[in-house]
C-alpha cells in the first residue's frame, strides 16, 4: 500500500510539472491576421430610395453584410490589449425591368391600372437595368480588458472605435454602353470652357427660338444624350462597437479569435454627400446599427 501511495504521489507531481495550464502572469506578445466580420443592419439608411427602385429593403436589411479586412493587436500594460481593425462590407441588388409607354387621359397621377382603356399601354423595345450598391468602410482602434482562463484560452472584454464611411449608389441604364460614346456631354458639345447646346435638338412646339430659350432658361436643360445614370449617396460617422471575444492559441504561432458585439454609428442630418462632394443639406440623420460576429485567424503569440 505504502509503494502504491509513493507512485501515486510521484505520478501526480510528474503530470503537473510538464504543463501548467492555468497562467501565473501576464502574458506579453501580439499578433496580426485576416478578419471576417458579419453585420446584420437594423435597418437600411436610404431604404426609401431602394423601395422606389422596386427592391426588397427588408431583405437586405436581414442579409448580413459581409466584411473582409484586417485586424491586429498587442498586449500593453499588464491585462490591458490595443489593437487596430480595417474592413469593407457590401451587397447589392439588381434587376431588369420592361418599359411600358402610357398615355395619360385622365389627369391623374401615375399609370391607372385599374382602368386599362383610359391609360392605354404601348410597348417599347428597349429594357432598363437597375442595379443598387451598399458599401460599408471602418477604420478603427481595439482596446480590451483579457481575462485569461487557461494557458492557451482568454477571454476579452473591449470596444473598436473609429471613422466609418457608408455609400449607396444607384445605377440605371438603357441598352448597351458602347466605348465612344462614353465621354459625350449630355446636353451638347464641348468647345473651350463652355457648353454648346443647339436649340434644333430641342423638338417641341415652339418655332422661335428665342422662346425655346425663354423655356430652357425657365425649366432648365434638359439631357440629350444619356442612356445611362449613377447617383451615389454617401456619408462619413463616428463608428462604437463594444464587444466580447474569445482567443484560442491552437499553435505556437497562430490562434483564432472569436468577437461578437453590437455596432453603432449615426450619420448627423445634413451630412449626407451626392456623388462624393456636393452637400445634400436637407437629409436626415441616418443609424447604422446591427448585431456583429467577428473572426480572426491571427499569427503571433
Amino acid at each position: 500500500m505504502r509503494k502504491i501511495t509513493i507512485i501515486a504521489l510521484m505520478s501526480l507531481s510528474l503530470g503537473f510539472s510538464q504543463s501548467d495550464i492555468y497562467p501565473t502572469e501576464a502574458q506579453y506578445g501580439g499578433g496580426i491576421g485576416f478578419s471576417t466580420m458579419y453585420m446584420v443592419l437594423d435597418s437600411v439608411p436610404g431604404g426609401a430610395f431602394l423601395d422606389t427602385l422596386g427592391f426588397n429593403v427588408n431583405e437586405l436589411g436581414t442579409r448580413p453584410l459581409v466584411f473582409y479586412g484586417g485586424e491586429g493587436f498587442a498586449q500593453m500594460v499588464g491585462p490591458w490589449r490595443l489593437g487596430g481593425y480595417a474592413g469593407i462590407g457590401a451587397t447589392q441588388a439588381s434587376n431588369v425591368y420592361d418599359i411600358h409607354l402610357y398615355a395619360n387621359n385622365n389627369n391623374k397621377a401615375g399609370y391607372q391600372e385599374e382602368n386599362p382603356e383610359t391609360d392605354k399601354l404601348y410597348e417599347f423595345s428597349e429594357k432598363l437595368s437597375v442595379k443598387a450598391r451598399l458599401n460599408f468602410l471602418l477604420g478603427a482602434m481595439t482596446i480590451e480588458y483579457v481575462f485569461p482562463v487557461y494557458r492557451d484560452l482568454e477571454v476579452m472584454g473591449g470596444a473598436l472605435m473609429g471613422i466609418g464611411r457608408y455609400s449607396f449608389s444607384i445605377d440605371q441604364h438603357i441598352g448597351t454602353p458602347k466605348w465612344n460614346e462614353l465621354g459625350r456631354n449630355m446636353y451638347g458639345y464641348i468647345k473651350g470652357d463652355s457648353v454648346m447646346v443647339e436649340l434644333d435638338t430641342w423638338d417641341g412646339k415652339l418655332d422661335n427660338n428665342d422662346d425655346i430659350v425663354k423655356e430652357l432658361r425657365t425649366n432648365g436643360l434638359r439631357p440629350i444624350n444619356v442612356n445611362g445614370t449613377m447617383t451615389e449617396l454617401s456619408g462619413t460617422f463616428f463608428n462604437f462597437q463594444p464587444y466580447v471575444a474569445v482567443k484560442w492559441q491552437f499553435l505556437d504561432r497562430m490562434g483564432l479569435r472569436i468577437s461578437a458585439g453590437y455596432n453603432k454609428g449615426t450619420i448627423g442630418a445634413g451630412k449626407w454627400r451626392l456623388n462624393g462632394h456636393v452637400p445634400v443639406n436637407d437629409s436626415p440623420k441616418a443609424a447604422l446599427g446591427g448585431i456583429t460576429i467577428r473572426t480572426v485567424i491571427y499569427f503571433g503569440l
